[in-house]
């Protein structure tokens, strides 16, 4: 059961790095472009807090801290249950 969590968390981390380009795109698959044409305008709310810039990689890290802390919760209830 474990090991499918594990699986489970390893898929979902490979497909958040290839979303934010630090992973090639999968074989078959057209390479998302990165241009700037490529993302739509959003509309600018002058009331929203202005976003800070973050690099690709700090969001990923996050991510992956993110979802190692939900596979040890996991793998924590998932001992709990066996007892």
């Amino acid at each position: 059961m474990l090991l499918l969590a594990l699986l489970i968390v390893a898929m979902l981390a490979q497909t958040v790095l290839r979303r934010y380009g630090l992973l090639a795109p999968a074989e078959g698959t057209a390479p998302a472009s990165r241009g700037p044409a490529a993302v739509a305008p959003a509309e600018l709310d002058p009331a929203a807090p202005a976003p800070t810039p973050r690099n690709a990689l700090e969001r990923a890290r996050g991510v992956e801290g993110s979802m190692r802390q939900q596979a040890e919760d996991l793998g924590r209830k998932i001992d709990d249950a066996a007892k």
